[in-house]
């Protein structure tokens, strides 16, 4: 998670006397590593691993603004060979957002990269471009990764190219083998995936007491084969027993009484936000059934998580900040165009960012900024959506 050194007032303060620095200032070593590109692009991708805070996200924005015929060869450079393994990561970072063969060929030889942060952004790009060709690769370096901050996005890649039969081989065996985190990262990527040759391992999971039975739940309802309907006739609990929401969510989404479960799902949230509730499990239930629900296309349940979090007070608010997060992450056009269109904007960006920092997938942040991007420079957009988008950019500090 990243810390904010200051509050916002200073912050911005500091914003600008960070970018001065990036233009003006001297960043030690830049000239011979980046001797063909202009100094203040050098001196700022230097700066993107500066212990500042500020001073890292002004250089992002004076990267990100660069033109791409410049930016690209520069941050391919950088995050091949910099010194500081943090630049390496950001520049790979910063670098998803451009469609270019090139990144594309970066990301496939940085699979086997020896920095962690790059390896697990270059396994959550192939996540989000599947490359049937990276599979067998993706399957052997399975067997190797031993980090567990990069294995969780491995698991992801994993599962996008799941049409592979030893793939399938793999995550099957995984539902039911390892540690519960790693499990549950693997359910949630096969839910995601809408992996419907995995019901019938996920299926005794969410039929029985246990840690992983709400993830199998929730997997279940998204791939949406109504054999999961034998997993919910035995889940008739009291509606304040913290498994009602995820099992309202699932009912909703396999297609069976929809408007009254996510009716229950938003008026649990806005009760346990209210501070009423009490019961900070069955919150965060509500968060993660609301997410589901969001993912799916209800956008009532979007609008609950909106106006659940805006008026939300710790440590409430952390649970369905995190829940935004993760919708405005997995499916950030219907994220952002629920956000745009608020009355609140200004407080629904900053329950974003609270999102963004707790979450801390900066891969992830970078696909959101270049669809806020591209949604401001379309064609006939309006002024008003231009000026919510711009507002956004600041707020997210992007």
């Amino acid at each position: 998670m990243r810390v904010r050194l200051s509050p916002r007032a200073r912050g911005e303060a500091l914003a600008v006397a960070a970018c001065a620095w990036v233009i003006a200032g001297a960043a030690a070593g830049g000239a011979s590593v980046y001797a063909q590109t202009p100094p203040d692009l050098a001196q700022a991708i230097t700066a993107l691993g500066d212990f500042s805070y500020q001073v890292r996200a002004e250089a992002s924005r004076v990267v990100r603004r660069t033109d791409a015929g410049i930016v690209v060869p520069a941050l391919l450079e950088a995050a091949r060979t910099h010194p500081d393994s943090y630049v390496q990561f950001r520049a790979a970072v910063i670098l998803s957002g451009y469609p270019d063969p090139r990144v594309d060929a970066y990301f496939r030889e940085s699979l086997e990269s020896l920095n962690d942060r790059v390896r697990a952004v270059a396994y959550e790009a192939a996540a989000y471009r599947p490359d049937p060709s990276l599979a067998r690769r993706l399957l052997g370096a399975l067997e190797q990764e031993a980090s567990e901050f990069v294995r969780p996005q491995l698991i992801r890649a994993l599962a996008a190219h799941s049409a592979d039969p030893a793939v399938r081989g793999q995550l099957t065996a995984d539902i039911n083998r390892g540690e519960s985190a790693f499990r549950s990262a693997v359910i949630e990527a096969l839910g995601d995936q809408r992996a419907a040759w995995a019901v019938d391992q996920l299926l005794p999971l969410a039929s029985e007491e246990g840690p992983l039975r709400d993830d199998a739940l929730l997997a279940l309802g998204k791939i949406g084969d109504e054999r999961a309907l034998r997993a919910l006739a035995g889940t008739a609990v009291d509606p304040d027993d913290p498994d009602q929401p995820i099992v309202s969510a699932t009912t909703c989404l396999l297609g069976v009484d929809c408007r009254s479960q996510v009716d229950y799902v938003v008026g649990t949230l806005k009760y346990g936000a209210s501070g009423a509730g009490g019961d900070p499990e069955l919150l965060r239930a509500a968060s993660s059934a609301a997410a589901a629900l969001a993912m799916a296309g209800h956008a009532e349940a979007l609008g609950g998580l909106l106006d659940a979090g805006v008026g939300a007070a710790d440590p409430g608010r952390a649970p369905i900040a995190l829940a935004l997060g993760a919708v405005a992450l997995r499916t950030p056009e219907r994220a952002l165009e629920a956000i745009v269109a608020r009355g609140d904007l200004e407080d629904v960006l900053l329950l974003l960012r609270d999102a963004f920092d707790m979450l801390d997938e900066d891969l992830a942040e970078e696909r959101f900024y270049v669809l806020m991007r591209d949604l401001y420079w379309a064609d006939g957009q309006s002024g008003q959506v231009r000026a919510a988008v711009e507002r956004a950019m600041e707020v997210l500090e992007f």
